[in-house]
């Protein structure tokens, strides 16, 4: 029983730069507007936590653990309910192309009893949150490498 999101964007800007775009958190709201703040060390075993938007629910806190981070390649983290009622996985996964150039993948995947149940719920909702998050990181790493030129 699961419910998966994948996106990909082809983003001309080097690797690191899209990473630090995703590390900064300080900058989450400038570009990102599903996860409008963020706080996190990135570490694993470590908390994220951060504000989700998904209107028409008022923006809400979701606390998550960092499961890993390689730098500039990949961050994975999630939440694991007890009893196999619900867990979810979030990948930012990041390929170089070249040097002015990568590719960013987004995965998000909900598993357990309750996820046929938010995906049906939220489905819509999560859907547009990781594809505009997605097109934020991508606009947000264009934006700071045309300015770096």
């Amino acid at each position: 029983m699961s419910f998966s999101l994948h996106f990909k964007e082809e983003i001309p800007a080097p690797r690191q730069l899209v990473w630090d775009v995703i590390c900064d958190t300080e900058s989450y709201a400038l570009w990102n507007p599903f996860i409008v703040a963020c706080e996190s060390s990135f570490e694993p075993g470590t908390p994220i936590t951060m504000r989700v938007k998904m209107p028409p629910l008022p923006v809400f806190t979701q606390k998550e653990s960092i499961f890993s981070n390689v730098s500039g390649e990949l961050m994975e983290y999630g939440i694991n309910q007890p009893f196999g009622l619900l867990s979810s996985v979030r990948q930012h996964v990041l390929t170089e192309l070249s040097a002015d150039s990568c590719r960013y993948e987004s995965f998000f995947e909900l598993r357990g009893k309750l996820a046929p149940m938010v995906g049906f719920a939220l489905g819509k909702k999560l859907e547009r949150g990781f594809a505009g998050m997605t097109q934020g990181i991508a606009r947000r790493s264009i934006e700071l490498h045309n300015s770096n030129k």
